[in-house]
């Protein structure tokens, strides 16, 4: 009987070699790897293996259709990591030469580190099968991209797969620095030809995605305490033109040093501090169509200063307040300081203040200031689980005029697929332009998760005096309750590998006129072969806008799917009633279409194809409001990992407005970067009679020429005399 029981054990324990609650202790390495892709350093031969990856996505627990093993070790300086993934079919492994963070629609590998094991944010280090990296922070069932680290990664192709190698140093991480160290940990691999994401450990069907919550634990002793010292000096030089006149002349021509540096008081706690930053995009942002909108653009944060810990300032709950830290807000920073990360193993903190540079801003021309200052604070205390408690308070002081935000939020683990989160803040407003000098918002929204259902259910209030000046709030002056029911159905068919089909359902009062608005919306989401995948939605709704309420009844269509590993196709249509938002607003209706396409002909070279359609008739005579057209060519060249060749050709037909871009890019590691650019702007027009008159034929009205060379120093020697110190 006991020999039974110690086979049945054992068997157990080789089918599933990490159990749901063992502590990993990886191999302490006597001699580190070498990060080149080829897993023949004798460390790998010592480390366990992690295999045994199962599916997450299509479905959960099933085997990974192509065999994993997985390897880790470390020392005191940094975390070693291999993969060898084998595959049946190697020709049909996507793998591209590409720029960093653009990789992932590649075949990948991905390290998730939740490095404190508080369940309140994770690590992710891609790494595709040629060495090419993506890094992101997740936290809040979002992931940020923006987000960029310094760490090694190799890859290469045979014959029966690929194999990747990774060196994350400590010094690139925050966690808490003891004798012992724990942390958590969930190995990936993602197939694109099969969408397949496997992993290790195994998610539990009836937890979903929570992955936080379900991370193995690892155990690290004796790593060197070394102080983060890092300092990022910058110069750039722009040479700018307009038109003037009928002729282009130079308008700046200047060069400017900035310096950007990061000092770890803690192995958990960071300073940031700027001045005069680069902030300059290395590209412009996609064009969006702007014609008829309710509200702002959304544009993502791209800027280095602002990336260290920005997941700490997502804010819990869903509504039209997006969020209370939106950092593009602050446009032009003259000086900025930042702290971020953790004072104990429960309580982050994040603080930024920053001056700046805002220039001609009419909503506070009387304010008496040329420039603004921002004052952000947030605060978090973990509860069980991925719970948290928080609290904001962001500041912008211009002159006599000012917005300030106080509030809380929070998220509470209910079941194991079940979370509340909630937010109430309230803002106080001191500008002439604006009437209400106070208001709040109110929000708490409900979400249940597993493998077979989605389950939301929301309620939200924001007053008409509230306002947001360092987040971004797409629309005020209203009460709400939304929900949605979506079951998951996985057909025993070769055609639908899952069907998702949704019923949502929203009710909004609007606070101005004291009229109700609705949507009842029914669609459906179709996993199809390989992986390509179909949206179809349609709703009845009714919207309201000046008084007025007005039909916005739509249905959607959306379609993508690499058609080989070459070629991308998506496809998005919707058509319906809308409304056209101006002072006399009329009911209208329009189409809208976008279409991207990718392809790459080989592994260095790829084109992306973007084009994207909207137009507005009135309903009740059918004249046309406008139609807009936005077309956007791209070519990326990659010479190897770190050098690229980028152009873009982007034709606004709405503005008549022809943008061009130019880039080479060499980028070592994050901060050590070369970049030569070269911008023009081209507008039908000509000039004639002393001024400016619509022609058919383009006339370039800006050029510029842009050069940016910045080096990130880990200044070692210096990071070891302070640790001595303190």
């Amino acid at each position: 009987m006991k020999l039974s029981l110690i086979l049945l054990l054992l068997v157990l324990w080789i089918a599933n070699p990490l159990a749901a609650h063992e502590i990993l202790k990886p191999v302490r390495a006597a001699a580190p790897p070498r990060i080149d892709g080829v897993l023949d350093d004798a460390v790998w031969n010592e480390a366990r293996e992690v295999s045994g990856f199962k599916t997450f996505i299509p479905d959960f627990a099933k085997d990974l259709s192509e065999r994993t093993s997985a390897w880790m070790a470390y020392d005191a300086d940094n975390l070693y990591f291999a993969f060898r993934c084998h595959d049946r079919d190697p020709e049909r492994i996507k793998a591209s030469l590409a720029a960093r963070d653009t990789m992932m629609n590649d075949d990948f590998v991905c390290i998730n580190l939740d490095s404190f094991n508080d369940q309140q944010a994770l690590y992710a280090f891609y790494v595709n099968p040629l060495g090419i990296q993506g890094d992101s922070r997740f936290a809040g069932n979002n992931e940020d991209f923006s987000a960029d680290f310094v760490w090694s990664s190799a890859g290469r192709l045979t014959p029966d797969g690929y194999a990747v190698e990774l060196r994350i140093p400590f010094k690139s991480i925050r966690y808490a620095g003891r004798e012992r160290v724990e942390m958590a940990i969930f190995f990936e691999r993602y197939i694109s030809r099969t969408t397949e994401h496997g992993s290790v450990p195994e998610l539990d069907p009836a937890k979903g995605y929570a992955f936080l919550s379900q991370m193995q634990p690892l155990e690290l002793r004796d790593v060197r305490r070394s102080t983060l010292l890092e300092a990022l000096p910058s110069l750039v030089y722009d040479l700018k033109h307009e038109q003037e006149a009928g002729s282009l002349r130079r308008t700046a021509s200047r060069g400017e040093i900035g310096f950007t540096g990061k000092w770890g008081l803690t192995s958990r706690l960071v300073l940031d501090f700027a001045w005069n930053p680069d902030f300059s995009q290395v590209e412009s942002d996609a064009g969006q169509v702007d014609a008829n909108l309710r509200s702002d653009l959304y544009y993502s944060e791209k800027r280095p200063f602002f990336l260290e810990g920005s997941d700490i300032f997502q804010t819990a709950g869903m509504s039209f307040f997006q969020s209370a830290v939106h950092t593009r807000r602050i446009v032009d920073p003259l000086l900025g300081l930042k702290l971020s990360g953790k004072l104990g193993r429960k309580d982050t903190l994040a603080a930024v203040f920053a001056i700046d540079e805002v220039g001609d801003d009419p909503l506070h021309a009387d304010s008496g200031a040329e420039n603004a200052a921002f004052a952000i604070l947030r605060y978090k205390r973990a509860l069980s689980g991925d719970g948290f408690l928080g609290a904001f308070y962001t500041g912008r002081e211009q002159g006599s005029d000012f917005n300030r935000l106080l509030g809380l939020d929070g998220q509470i683990r209910l079941s194991r697929s079940e979370t509340l989160s909630f937010h109430g803040f309230a803002s106080f407003t001191d500008n002439p332009s604006m009437e209400d000098e106070q208001g709040a918002a109110l929000n708490a929204y409900y979400s249940k998760s597993t493998r077979d259902v989605d389950l939301m259910g929301c309620f939200y209030s924001i007053g008409r005096g509230f306002f947001s000046e360092s987040g971004f709030l797409s629309r005020g002056g209203l009460t709400g309750i939304e929900s949605q029911f979506g079951p998951k159905l996985y057909p025993k068919s070769s055609f639908f590998r899952k069907v998702q089909p949704r019923l949502f359902g929203t009710v909004i009062r609007d606070h101005e006129s004291g009229m109700s608005e609705a949507m009842g919306k029914l669609g459906v989401d179709l996993l199809l072969p390989g992986n390509a995948s179909l949206t179809l939605e349609g709703w009845a709704a009714s919207e309201i806008f000046l008084g007025r309420r007005f039909d916005t009844s739509q249905y959607r269509l959306i379609a993508n799917s690499w058609l080989s590993k070459k070629l991308y196709l998506y496809l998005g249509f919707r058509r319906g009633n809308q409304v056209r938002y101006a002072q006399e607003p009329f009911q209208g209706t329009g189409n809208s279409f976008a279409c991207l396409c990718r392809y790459l002909p080989t592994n260095r070279l790829e084109w992306e194809f973007r084009l994207s359609y909207a137009d507005l008739f009135a309903k009740a005579d059918g004249s046309k409001a406008y139609d807009y057209t936005i077309v956007r060519n791209k070519f990326t060249y990659q010479l190897n990992k770190y050098l690229f060749f980028r152009g873009v050709l982007e034709y606004n037909d709405y503005y008549r407005k022809l943008l061009s871009d130019l880039l080479v890019s060499f980028t070592y590691i994050p901060g050590t970067v070369l970049q030569l650019g070269y911008g023009s702007l081209y507008e039908k027009y000509r000039w004639e009679e002393n001024d400016y008159r619509p022609d058919d034929r383009f006339l370039e009205m800006k050029r510029g020429l842009f050069f940016k060379a910045s080096y990130l120093w880990r200044l070692q020697k210096l990071q070891r005399l302070i640790s001595k110190i303190l």
